[in-house]
């Protein structure tokens, strides 16, 4: 198979990017989109190869919230089976506002879309926080009839607190075909909210192996087919998948935990290594994440394993939000899940721990628990 170069731009440089995924889209190199430059200097990359086999248009780093980052390889015709998959579903390719760092395949899927519809995207600076103000203006400067963005659940707390008190950032969200939300579990709360006022907010279901979304509001896309295995993992196929992923049956077996319901739409349930065990009973950590991020009053939450002598581990939960809520959401937890996920201990912060794509950063939340107990 022929060799191609492998082309280093840095995740701050979007035109660069955009020129450079051009180009592996139609074959002539690869494309690694490195971390930010420092001061104007690059950030070494170390290991990555000069040169690749033909059939790979993309080396994207997963986000590493659990472990180390791992290099995902990626060819032309996934990335473009995702984008039309995506353009399939909504029936139109319209115009995206990027607001994720492109180093991570939520971004890079926004510059993908935006090639193959010939529609320049929106670019809102990813080096600072994001906040809903910024969010607005760079939406007032999208043309197209139609209107898309990617955020994370984060993002989308940040734009609730000031819609709930803004009519205009409502308007402007209502002129989005859509608006969709992935990377983590979004609380049912928030979705409830932007619904309610006729904000199309969709739920994406995805990673780096299978080039971003692929499942929509719980509906698969075009071309792809979701089931699960022996022990409820969620398992994928189809053209959109990454390089080398698959197993003999063609299906990428995540480590989602899932459930079909007779419509043949998939609820993620949380992560298999997201599932604790505690005094012999196992419980999802994605689902105490969900039922205390409802309680009115918080803010964002996560949970994670605090090792007890007793027990074995036992739920922490880290919320940003009214000091007076936690004891109410320690409530909720148990008298919804049960004793298994009855929290030991409620940290309440300023802010989560967050990686550079937005999602929390499991290993130092797990961290603010260093004491067993």
């Amino acid at each position: 198979m022929t060799q191609i170069p492998v082309r280093v731009i840095p995740a701050n440089d979007v035109v660069g990017a955009l020129l450079a995924l051009t180009d592996a889209l139609e074959g002539k190199c690869a494309v690694f989109i490195s971390p930010r430059e420092i001061n104007g200097e690059k950030v070494p990359v170390v290991g990555l190869p000069e040169f690749v086999e033909s059939g790979t248009a993309l080396i994207v780093e997963s986000s590493g919230s659990t472990g180390t980052p791992k290099r995902i390889s990626i060819s032309a015709d996934a990335l473009i089976a995702s984008a039309q998959a995506t353009e399939e579903y909504f029936g139109a390719k319209g115009q995206w506002m990027l607001t994720l760092p492109i180093n991570y395949i939520a971004g890079i899927q926004v510059l993908v879309r935006s090639i193959l519809a010939d529609v320049q995207p929106i670019v809102m600076n990813t080096a600072v926080p994001f906040t809903p103000e910024a969010f607005a203006l760079s939406s007032t400067m999208l043309t197209a009839d139609a209107k898309f963005t990617s955020v994370v659940p984060t993002q989308l707390v940040r734009l609730q607190q000031l819609a709930s008190q803004d009519p205009f950032l409502v308007k402007l969200l209502q002129r989005f075909t859509a608006v969709l939300v992935g990377g983590q579990a979004t609380s049912p709360e928030v979705l409830s909210f932007f619904r309610e006022k006729n904000i199309n907010v969709v739920e994406s279901y995805g990673m780096a192996e299978t080039s971003g979304g692929c499942v929509y509001d719980g509906k698969a896309l075009s071309g792809v087919e979701v089931k699960l295995v022996e022990d409820g993992r969620v398992a994928i196929k189809g053209a959109m998948l990454a390089n080398d992923v698959a197993n003999e049956e063609g299906f990428l077996v995540t480590q989602d935990i899932g459930e079909l319901d007779d419509q043949g739409h998939l609820r993620i349930l949380g992560r298999a290594d997201r599932v604790l065990i505690s005094g012999g009973l196992k419980m999802s950590l994605d689902q105490v994440e969900a039922v205390a991020g409802s309680v009115p009053g918080v803010v964002e939450v996560g949970a994670t394993a605090v090792s007890s002598t007793e027990w074995g581990e036992r739920v922490g939960i880290v919320y940003v939000g009214s000091p007076e809520v936690a004891d109410y959401m320690a409530g909720a937890v148990f008298e919804q899940l049960g004793i298994a996920a009855k929290p030991i201990r409620v940290i309440r912060v300023d802010r989560l721990p967050r990686l550079i794509s937005g999602k929390t950063d499991l290993i130092a939340l797990k961290q603010l628990f260093s004491e067993g107990i």
